[in-house]
């Protein structure tokens, strides 16, 4: 970490201090950065990545670096950083985040910061929220990158690109979209800057860990991020982890059969609901009503699956609400992110609730999933070397940042004083009241062309308030999940005269209301634009209207800081009921007795300072709840992230293995004498039965790693039990094991046998792995019960979970050691033999086995491994095919040519069929 950092972080106005005297020094670079010809500008980056290559520290070239970017952004944009950007940069490049409010330009105080840390040339990352952002803020700051000779990437869902001015993208509808030429996800991740979506950078880790070649993994290493709207990922996206998932079980009709059951109970009688926890249970009239309708006289003891699924049914009709949690759209279940309002396209519920949820909506039920690959944002984001973030809202939630992710919140002055008027909030008893009283004072305010935007928690508000709006003949527009492709556009132009605008979560949208609408591009509709922008500011600017409070503080300050951007005036104002589900679930009980004692009507509202406290307190009761939630999936994700790296990291050292210098046929080969070695002292410690000598059982278990014929096993048997100590029977058994090993290594090409160990030792870890993700999952979820008998679930978790990695990890090599003898190239035969007369050195004379062999030979001392059980099919794009004319073909042998068996006999006087 840069020593400045340590400096910041005293009290507010010292660490301002602090940015400003280090922008001074940025600001001293200027006369002679401005002498610069175009062309000397990437001359400049090269000396710069010098300094830092021959060990200069980041901080000592910042000023340098910042007043490039400065001069580069002011000669191909026409936009020069604030200093205020400035300051939010080097808080940045510190790896912190740092609070801008909405409008202050958060994608220009990123470009420094990118530049300075992209000079190490490990490349860094601009994380956003939605793949608009990740390819308009690429395009638009690309001219500056790419002026300083740096090159910048763009990812999104299926697709990457990278800023190329002399590419003209022929389907491009913006101007800074037309110089992205598209490229592959692997060369994004090469560019020194990448604009991308954090779910993406999330899955890439997840794929590339999962890869078999070095050739499709995409991503290098995790040096230096800044997550834009950083809230919103890491603590509201926080929740819920990243699955790679794979269709396991087909969809049971029995969920239907669920929701019609569910349907039948009563709340309170039948179950309970906990909406803090977002729980629901049965009690034990529910359970005794179930039981009679199944027949049966304890659901618990003879069908505890139908009580698993009976449960996530009724999760899916109490807790789960349809236009807010999700919407059904073109028959399936899509689910809409409470954050920000947008669809969640491709996101799934686990354990049977997605599946619970299309029954109650009787929609096609779509096939459960089986984990493959899980990460949370959390612990995928603590795995970069520096980490920063950016959004106007992060103080509210300043305890967690530096409790879970180490960064501190430095808040940024405003380029112009703030001039927006926050109102107290406005109380109405019940919800109709309220919406009412909301669409009365839209109507008033719209009588006088001031722009109006009304903020909601859920597509169903969204509506009622579009509806209440029509009726009274208000022209709007509307923007929620359904409709957030036009996000962009309809926000842009939410800041004209006379707008009304209705719209969900405004966290993250990543696009400015410019009052009097977005400013044009045609020089000839300049002064009409600035007309309308003028009128607009005398009017008062815009209006913001919330609905309803949210349980984050942040998101409601998210949607007041659409008003009063870079200074401009504007006001702001919360409607809320009594019956809203915060006010309900946090503390509306002591203002409705007081509404309830003066008798006041249902439409009068009470407005008071007091009243606005309450329900702040309220908000911070819920932020402190979940802070705690968030905690939990913290720590127990973190004893699965242990266990991931070890994985991950074993997985990409296979697949980076070349077997140049003989490692990994070395570890194979110290596998398989690991695993002998067990079996010998295992034989020795254990009891069979009288009729099996303890040298028959440990050749039978030999064999189960070497294949052996009964007849050569005999043979085996007699050899080991004419040798006395434990060290001589491991020493026989592994020299007999490696020289077959190495019989087979010569017969089927060495390069194919490395091959194909790294893809059946991949092969296992996956599986095994995947069956592991199931297992801890089910850990997780049973261990909360042990709560009851005074045990810590978590430290019962961490036990348990140790213990099972431990033979996770004993197991992979087991089932690699039992497949290493026994699998076949492209359906060829692979047959090994050895003569135990050389191994039999250490056996006193006459003691010596003599092998039955053919009639006549009863001196011959020879016992064939048995032909490989296991075919493997290779790709013919695998490596492995390079060798395979290597592995003898037996058919096209003549009589006289020598045996393929390894032996040095011709073949017809050794495997010739007779």
């Amino acid at each position: 970490m840069l020593p400045l950092l340590g400096k910041f972080f005293d009290t507010s106005d010292r660490e301002i201090s602090k940015l400003k005297s280090v922008v001074d020094k940025v600001n001293s670079f200027a006369p002679q950065i401005e002498k610069l010809k175009d062309e000397d500008f990437p001359k400049r980056t090269q000396k710069l990545k010098k300094r830092v290559a021959d060990g200069a520290a980041l901080e000592d070239i910042l000023p340098e670096a910042f007043a490039l970017v400065r001069e580069a952004a002011s000669r191909t944009l026409g936009l020069r950083h604030y200093d205020v950007q400035l300051m939010a940069a080097i808080v940045l490049s510190l790896g912190n985040i740092a609070e801008q409010k909405t409008g202050e330009g958060k994608t220009m105080s990123a470009v420094p910061a990118l530049y300075l840390n992209s000079l190490t040339g490990k490349g860094v990352h601009l994380v956003t929220v939605n793949d608009y952002l990740a390819r308009r803020d690429a395009g638009w700051m690309g001219p500056i990158f790419h002026f300083l000779g740096v090159s910048i990437a763009s990812m999104i869902n299926d697709q990457s690109f990278i800023y190329d001015p002399s590419y003209k993208a022929p389907d491009a509808n913006e101007e800074r979209l037309k110089h992205l030429r598209p490229i592959t996800r692997r060369e994004a991740y090469q560019a020194d800057v990448l604009y991308g979506i954090n779910s993406e950078f999330g899955f890439d880790y997840l794929r590339d860990n999962m890869a078999r070649t070095v050739e499709e993994r995409v991503q290098r290493n995790f040096y230096f991020a800044i997550v834009d709207e950083v809230d919103s990922v890491l603590i509201d996206e926080a929740r819920t982890p990243h699955i790679i998932s794979a269709p396991d079980e087909a969809p049971s009709a029995k969920y239907y059969e669920y929701a019609k059951v569910v349907d039948k109970l009563s709340s309170d009688v039948d179950y309970k609901i906990d909406e803090k926890m977002r729980t629901a249970h049965l009690t034990d009239h529910g359970i005794g009503k179930i039981e009679k309708l199944f027949g049966l006289a304890n659901i618990y003891e003879q069908d505890f699956d139908t009580v698993y699924h009976l449960e996530a049914a009724l999760k899916a009709r109490t807790l789960f609400h349809k236009e807010k949690d999700y919407i059904v759209k073109d028959n399936e279940v899509v689910l809409v992110d409470e954050f920000t309002g947008r669809l969640m396209e491709g996101r799934r519920l686990s354990e049977g609730l997605h599946q619970a949820i299309e029954a109650k909506e009787n929609v096609p039920i779509q096939r459960e999933s089986r984990a493959l690959a899980t990460v949370s944002l959390q612990n995928y984001f603590r795995m970069y070397e520096k980490l920063a973030g950016m959004t106007g809202t992060a103080v509210t939630e300043a305890e967690e940042f530096n409790k879970i992710y180490k960064l501190d919140v430095v808040v940024i002055p405003t380029h112009n004083d703030t001039a927006r008027a926050d109102l107290s909030d406005v109380v109405y008893k019940t919800t109709r009241a309220k919406l009412s009283a909301v669409a009365e004072e839209v109507a008033r305010i719209h009588q006088t062309n001031q722009p109006v935007l009304i903020g909601t928690t859920s597509i169903e508000k969204n509506e009622m308030i579009s509806q209440l709006l029509k009726r009274k003949g208000i022209k709007h527009e509307v923007l929620n999940a359904k409709n957030h492709a036009q996000e962009a556009a309809i926000i842009a132009q939410a800041g004209k005269v006379g707008a009304v605008t209705v719209a969900t979560n405004m966290a993250g949208r990543g696009v400015d209301i410019i009052l009097g609408g977005a400013a044009p591009e045609k020089k000839t509709e300049m002064k009409k634009w600035e007309k309308d922008h003028q009128a607009v500011l005398d009017l008062g600017g815009l209006y913001v209207i919330g609905t309803e409070r949210h349980e984050s503080r942040r998101i409601d300050n998210q949607l007041r800081g659409r008003s009063g951007r870079q200074g401009d005036p504007g006001k702001s104002q919360f409607f809320v009921a009594l019956d809203d589900e915060i006010m309900r679930l946090f503390g509306g009980d002591r203002i409705a007795g007081l509404m309830t004692k003066f008798n006041m009507p249902e439409d009068q509202p009470l407005t008071h300072s007091l009243v606005s406290k309450a329900i702040e307190n309220a908000q911070v009761k819920v932020e402190g709840f979940y802070f705690d939630s968030r905690k939990q999936v913290v720590e127990y994700d973190d004893v699965l992230n242990k266990q991931r790296e070890i994985i991950y990291k074993e997985r990409r050292r296979i697949v980076e293995t070349r077997d140049d210098d003989g490692t990994q046929k070395t570890e194979v080969l110290e596998r398989i004498h690991a695993a002998i070695s067990t079996i010998v002292i295992g034989a020795n410690n254990a009891s069979f039965d009288e009729a099996v000598d303890i040298d028959t059982q440990t050749i039978r278990d030999f064999t189960t790693i070497v294949p052996f014929d009964e007849h050569s096993q005999t043979h085996l048997a007699e050899q080991l039990r004419a040798l006395h100590a434990t060290e001589e029977k491991t020493e026989f058994l592994i020299k007999l094991a490696t020289d077959i090993y190495e019989q087979r290594e010569e017969q089927m090409g060495k390069d194919v046998v490395r091959a194909v160990e790294r893809q059946q030792l991949l092969r296992i870890i996956d599986t095994l792995w995947t069956d592991h993700l199931d297992a801890i999952e089910h850990l997780r979820q049973g261990v909360q019960l042990r709560g009851y008998a005074q045990r810590d679930p978590l430290v019962e978790y961490k036990n348990e979970a140790y213990t099972m990695f431990q033979s996770l990890l004993a197991t992979i090599d087991d089932q690699f050691v039992h497949l290493v003898y026994r699998y076949q190239i492209n359906d060829q035969p692979v047959h090994t033999h050895v003569n135990l007369e050389s191994y039999a050195t250490n056996i006193p004379e006459g003691e010596q086995s003599v092998g039955s062999g053919k009639k006549g030979n009863k001196s011959k001392k020879v016992v064939d491994a048995v032909p490989a059980a296991i075919p493997i099919t290779v790709d013919e794009a695998s490596p492995v095919t390079k060798k395979k004319d290597s592995v003898i073909n037996k058919d096209k042998l003549g009589r006289n040519d020598p045996c393929w068996c390894g032996s040095g006999k011709k073949y017809k006087k050794c495997h010739y069929p007779n």
